[in-house]
């Protein structure tokens, strides 16, 4: 049997109506020979000339017709052939392992490969890996660089199952699979340009505040003075504009700046040298006068950008101010910060948080008062100062803590089983969560991050919250609270805290016992006085001591035991020295040190008596993480070095925990990192 083509569609359709013609004339013939026989037989003639010639043609012209459309389509696929090798896309196409089958002319031109080039594409585009082209999925995109230019390539799976099942010379599989990938490259440099462009024009909105106005201008013969403001004022004018902005003074020490965000990043290229500039200004002033700034960036309005300028300056003003902070939508950076904050040597801030304190108390039946996870005598001695207050205004009081560590414990023995102590003065964070409600309110002590407190679920559960801290304030802080009173310039919580107690109300009593825990507080965090230590520390102390404080009975409850002061010899006897002016230890001690981690504080103290040594950091292993103990005395900021852990604190007294990961990885990548920060500048 011979093979028959037949035709089908239009074509079919067109070739069929000279028959259907031909049947119509018969019936005109039926007609014209009833009506007119003569005529009617003429009419016949005709018509069987007409289907006979139509017969032939048919006949005849069918294999013509079959060979012309045979020739255009082949013509037709070298004309898509031709058009596809020199569209100005970039386009090729790859096989099921990435490597190029073939490519156009544009593709050629662009990647400098010839036609026969059959590697793996990302020889060419190494981010065209096999994990980024489409398997599973039909179609997939991503963006590729190359040669200073910018392209969105997009990726098309076509299959060769069906192909391979109409071929005639291939035989495929049932689990057949075959595919290869088309890739086309869209120019997108031109785009990518003008929206950088664009995005360099848009608005950004900065406050700068003289940190130390009143005390510089003080420390300036009162002719002067003016002349140091308007210096300052110059000095600021003329920075922002050289960056093409506009410094406009709000207060006489405070600017609202306008940038554009392509200066914002001249000024993040410069680190903000600006910060340097302002000190330099001296007209004979004996303190250097410092600033603050705060940059928004990246709003969707400009009023968002002012919100977060806002946000920005108050985290620098948090973290003891000579910085700058930049905040976006999702990303907060820090620059600076090298400088002591100044003590404020006014009270004025003190007593209004204390009447605004008091005010919310009273309002309240009961106060819930929690410290940081691990609570150490800082906390401790402060959480028992707000007790006190809280007792003084006839309101039920609990103290949160978990677990008692081996420095906290002589404290808490203080309380414990005492006759003139309520018996549930501490809690735990279960009791407390059942205590909370809208009857309570929160005072978070020395701690001002919500996910290193005892009890993180209770600042869901309370509405009214507290926090007191001296800590810098860092990305993650306590959101709606009540009332903030955060100092970087306080050597402690508990020294804050006796401040309040001064103006909390007349004739509050404070017992000798909860005098001694304040007291310890302020001895443990400013190491005995030696540190971190102003006018007002001392003026705290001195109002502890008239309170009934003893110097003595503190010294006793802060004596080591042998092992611990065995473990923390050791840890100052293994003291590696890295660069020349960093102190590296390790705290191995054994089981018999309930808590290792306070031992590496202390050694990392004795590390700073080293001369020449200008951070010391102590590693401990302890409960499945690597804890570092950083310390300084005037020359780093180590909150800035445990930042970039993921840790923080003070200038001079920071710490972080690492998680899944070896004293060994830890002290590799803290060498690491003083390495970076040394090469940008920001050591």
């Amino acid at each position: 049997m011979k093979n028959r083509v037949k035709t089908k569609g239009g074509l079919r359709t067109y070739r069929l109506v000279t028959i259907y013609l031909g049947v119509l004339m018969l019936f005109v013939v039926v007609a014209m020979l009833m009506i007119d026989y003569r005529a009617g037989l003429v009419m016949a003639a005709f018509t069987a000339v007409y289907i006979v010639v139509n017969a032939i043609l048919l006949t005849h012209n069918k294999p013509i017709i079959m060979n012309e459309l045979v020739s255009f389509a082949t013509e037709y696929g070298q004309i898509q052939r031709k058009l596809l090798r020199e569209l100005e896309l970039p386009y090729v196409l790859l096989d099921e392992n990435c490597k190029i089958m073939w490519m156009n002319k544009a593709f050629e031109q662009l990647t400098h490969k010839s036609k026969g080039y059959n590697k793996s594409i990302a020889s060419i585009f190494p981010e065209m890996v096999k994990e980024k082209l489409p398997g599973e999925m039909d179609e997939t995109s991503f963006s590729i660089n190359y040669e200073d230019r910018d392209f969105q390539a997009k990726c098309h799976r076509v299959s060769l199952k069906e192909m391979a099942q109409n071929s005639d010379i291939l035989k495929e599989d049932e689990d057949y699979n075959g595919y290869l990938i088309a890739v086309y490259l869209f120019d997108e440099t031109a785009l990518k340009i003008a929206l950088r462009e664009n995005d360099d024009q848009s608005l950004a909105v900065a406050l700068l505040y003289l940190d130390n106005y009143d005390e510089a201008l003080e420390s300036v013969e009162e002719v002067r003075r003016s002349l140091l403001t308007a210096l300052i004022d110059r000095k600021v004018n003329k920075y922002i504009s050289s960056l093409d902005g506009i410094a406009k003074k709000i207060e006489k020490d405070k600017f609202l700046i306008i940038l554009r965000k392509k200066s914002v990043a001249q000024l993040q290229e410069n680190r903000f040298d600006l910060l340097e500039e302002v000190k330099t200004v001296n007209i004979g002033n004996e303190m250097a006068v410092t600033i603050s700034i705060g940059v928004g960036l990246d709003g969707l309005t400009y009023s968002q950008n002012y919100e977060f300028a806002r946000t920005a300056i108050d985290l620098a003003l948090g973290r003891g101010g000579d910085q700058a902070v930049v905040k976006q939508a999702d990303q907060i950076t820090y620059y600076g910060g090298k400088s002591q904050q100044v003590e404020k040597n006014t009270r004025v801030k003190a007593r209004v948080k204390a009447h605004a304190l008091r005010e919310i108390i009273a309002a309240k039946d009961r106060v819930i008062i929690m410290g940081h996870r691990n609570g150490d005598v800082d906390s401790f001695g402060a959480s028992v100062g707000i007790y006190r207050i809280a007792r003084s205004l006839d309101r039920k009081a609990h103290i949160v803590l978990n677990d008692v560590s081996s420095s906290v414990q002589p404290m808490v023995d203080l309380f414990v089983n005492q006759d003139d102590v309520d018996e549930d003065m501490i809690i735990t964070s279960e009791q407390a969560m059942d205590l909370a409600g809208g009857g309570s309110v929160l005072v978070v002590v020395d701690v001002n991050k919500p996910s290193i407190t005892e009890c993180p679920e209770l600042l869901r559960m309370c509405k009214s919250i507290v926090v007191l801290d001296h800590h810098r304030q860092g990305t993650e802080t306590i959101e709606n609270a009540t009332l903030s009173y955060v100092e970087a310039y306080a050597s402690s919580a508990c020294e804050m805290v006796a401040e309040i107690l001064q103006y909390i109300t007349d004739g509050i009593k404070i017992k000798a016992n909860e005098a001694d825990c304040l007291y310890s507080g302020m001895m443990i965090d400013t190491n005995n006085f030696m540190t971190k230590t102003g006018v007002r520390t001392f003026e705290a102390a001195a109002y502890l001591r008239r309170a009934g404080a003893d110097v003595t009975r503190v010294r006793k409850l802060f004596r080591d035991d042998v092992n611990e002061y065995r473990a923390k010899a050791d840890a100052v006897r293994q003291a590696e020295v890295y660069r020349g002016a960093y102190a590296f230890s390790r705290c191995l001690a054994g089981s018999e040190v309930q808590n290792p981690t306070i031992i590496g504080a202390q050694a990392a103290n004795e590390l700073l008596n080293i001369r020449g040594i200008k951070a010391s950091f102590v590693f401990t292993d302890y409960q499945d993480m690597v804890h570092i103990s950083a310390r300084s005395i005037d020359e780093v900021n180590v909150q800035v070095i445990m930042e970039r852990l993921g840790g923080g604190g003070h200038m001079n007294v920071a710490a972080c925990q690492l998680e899944n990961i070896s004293i060994d990885d830890a002290q590799a990548s803290l060498r690491s990192l003083l390495d970076k920060m040394i090469e940008e500048g920001d050591l």
